[in-house]
C-alpha cells in the first residue's frame, strides 16, 4: 500500500481508538467490526468526516499488532483506496477484498482494520514547528468460511465458564472455553454470587480458545449457585445480555 509521506516539523502522534480518538477523531467508521464473509468477493466500508475540515485518510489491515504500519502488514486483504481526502460532512467507502491466500476453513479467522486520520496542516509560516494530531482507529475483521456449524448467535450462549485459580497463582480467574467456530467478544463481564458482583476484563475468546479472565476483587470462592453475567456483541455492533451458569 502507499504510504502518506511525513510532513515537514511536525510531530507525528498516532492515538488508537477505543478511548479518547474516537470522541476527538473527524473521519469515524461506520460500524464497530467488519464480517466477511468467504463467498463474497468484496465487503465495503463506510467512512465518514464528521469534522469541520478536509482529513486524509490512510487505511490497513493487519493481523493483530498495534505497532503495524501499511508496509509491515501481512493480512490477505487489498483496500481501495488505501488512501483519501475526505471533506467536511462527506463520506468515503472503503472497498475491502480478499486476496486469496489460504485461511483455515472450519472457523473464523480474525484481523483488524485501521484508519489513520491525517488533519489538514495548520496555516502557518514555512518556520513555524506544529504539533499535529493524527487519530488511528482499529476494528475487528472477521473472515468467515462458508458452512460453519452453527452461527455466531448461537456461539455466545455455548461458551462453557469455570471458575479457577489464576495461571499465575495470584487468586482467581474466569476460565472460558469456546467450543464453538466463531469469535465471540465480552464486555461488562461479572461473576455474581450472593447479591455481590466481581468484575474482570473485557475481551475476546476465539474458536477453540481456553482464555482466563482475572477477578482481582474476588479473594475468595463463592459458596455454590454463582453466576456469570456479561454482554458479547453481535455482527451489528449490539450487546447481547447473557447470564449462564458456572461448570463445576
Amino acid at each position: 500500500m502507499p504510504c502518506i509521506l511525513p510532513f515537514k516539523q511536525m510531530l507525528l502522534a498516532s492515538l488508537v481508538a477505543f478511548g479518547c480518538s474516537q470522541a476527538l477523531a473527524g473521519v469515524v467508521i461506520t460500524g464497530t467490526r467488519v464480517i466477511y464473509p468467504a463467498d463474497q468477493k468484496e465487503v465495503t466500508v463506510k467512512l465518514n468526516n464528521n469534522g469541520t475540515q478536509p482529513a486524509l485518510m490512510q487505511a490497513w489491515i493487519d493481523t493483530g499488532s498495534v505497532e503495524s504500519t501499511p508496509t509491515s502488514s501481512k493480512a490477505p486483504f487489498l483496500l481501495s483506496p488505501p488512501v483519501a481526502r475526505i471533506d467536511p460532512t462527506k463520506g468515503q467507502s472503503l472497498r475491502v477484498l480478499f486476496t486469496g491466500t489460504a485461511l483455515p476453513q472450519d472457523k473464523e479467522s480474525v484481523f483488524w482494520l485501521n484508519v489513520l486520520e491525517i488533519p489538514p496542516k495548520p496555516e502557518a509560516g514555512a518556520d513555524v514547528n506544529t504539533l499535529q494530531m493524527a487519530f488511528r482507529s482499529r476494528i475487528k475483521l472477521f473472515y468467515r468460511p462458508t458452512g460453519l456449524a452453527g452461527t455466531a448467535s448461537e456461539a455466545i450462549e455455548q461458551v462453557q465458564w469455570q471458575l479457577v485459580t489464576a495461571r499465575d497463582g495470584q487468586g482467581l480467574a474466569l476460565q472460558a472455553f469456546n467450543p464453538s467456530a466463531f469469535h465471540v467478544s465480552l464486555v461488562e463481564l461479572d461473576l455474581v454470587a450472593g447479591g455481590h458482583r466481581a468484575r474482570s476484563e473485557d475481551g475476546m475468546v476465539g474458536p477453540g480458545q481456553t482464555r482466563q479472565f482475572p477477578l482481582p476483587t474476588l479473594k475468595t470462592r463463592p459458596a455454590p449457585g454463582a453466576q456469570v453475567e456479561f454482554s458479547a456483541i453481535n455482527d451489528y455492533g449490539a450487546l447481547i445480555p447473557t447470564r449462564t451458569a458456572l461448570k463445576p
